[in-house]
């Protein structure tokens, strides 16, 4: 691959977005490396969490401006290529595992969107995000219409949309953008130790949570989806061996990282 790394160490699996010329931007070649990753992992069951980090002190500046310049792509053909990108990007965002962006600088524009796309985003002090598409005449896209409001509120994303601001990682941190910061240097660690603490988790009931907090509806409705995902976590391996380590008074083999 070009512009990303990917490996998989001990059922985590890492994607560091490392195209340094043009920080990390979402370029037509990232794009299809990403999605090939996330085809990859959405089919390895023996994967139990994604991290996703950038290289280079940048997460990702965002799409890559000089190839949208000079594309020549018409109406229909811009919306091929979106439609391209909401493919592998639903994938990542329905994922049945935990994903956690490990964000260090600049996460601009589609960048903000493929940060947002995780279900942790954990950052460095020095982590800058903005919805950056209406300063130069766009509308938000790499899913950032769905994900951002869930997250702040209708009010604060029209005005993080609309004003094109930059968000520093403390208010980011208030905004609940980012779950914590941590130093440039500790952020990957982290980010990989989350990610192994699932490893011992019950992957059905990470897929039944996942599930349920993305689907919304009114309170009947959540209240029948939690009765049916009991069910179903009751009736799992998992369940009954933590129930049994429980009995004996033995340490949950569940346990999230300090």
């Amino acid at each position: 691959m070009e512009t990303i790394r990917y490996e998989v160490r001990e059922q985590v699996a890492t994607l560091t977005l490392d195209h340094a010329a043009a920080r990390n931007a979402l370029g037509p070649q990232m794009r299809e490396e990403i999605a090939e990753v996330v085809r990859s992992v959405k089919q390895d069951r023996s994967i139990r969490a994604l991290v996703i980090t950038g290289a280079g002190g940048h997460f990702c500046s965002g799409g890559d401006l000089r190839n949208i310049a000079s594309v020549g792509l018409d109406n229909q053909g811009w919306r091929e290529r979106l439609h391209s990108l909401h493919h592998w990007l639903q994938d990542l965002i329905t994922l049945d595992r935990p994903v956690i962006a490990a964000v260090d600088g600049a996460a601009f524009g589609a960048g903000f969107g493929l940060a947002l796309a995780a279900d942790f985003v954990i950052a460095t002090p020095r982590a800058r995000f903005c919805v950056s598409f209406l300063r130069v005449g766009l509308v938000p896209d790499c899913g950032v219409f769905y994900t951002l409001p869930r997250i702040v509120g209708p009010q604060r994303a029209k005005e993080l949309m609309l004003s094109a601001r930059e968000v520093g990682a403390e208010e980011a941190l208030r905004l609940g953008i980012a779950m914590e910061l941590q130093a440039p240097e500790q952020l990957l660690a982290r980010a990989q130790a989350m990610a192994a603490s699932f490893v011992q988790a019950s992957p059905v009931a990470v897929s039944l949570i996942k599930r349920a907090v993305a689907a919304g509806g009114d309170l009947a409705t959540q209240l029948e989806l939690e009765a049916n995902a009991q069910v179903l976590a009751m009736g799992t391996q998992t369940h009954r061996d933590a129930v049994q380590d429980f009995l004996a008074k033995r340490p949950a083999k569940f346990q999230w990282p300090a």
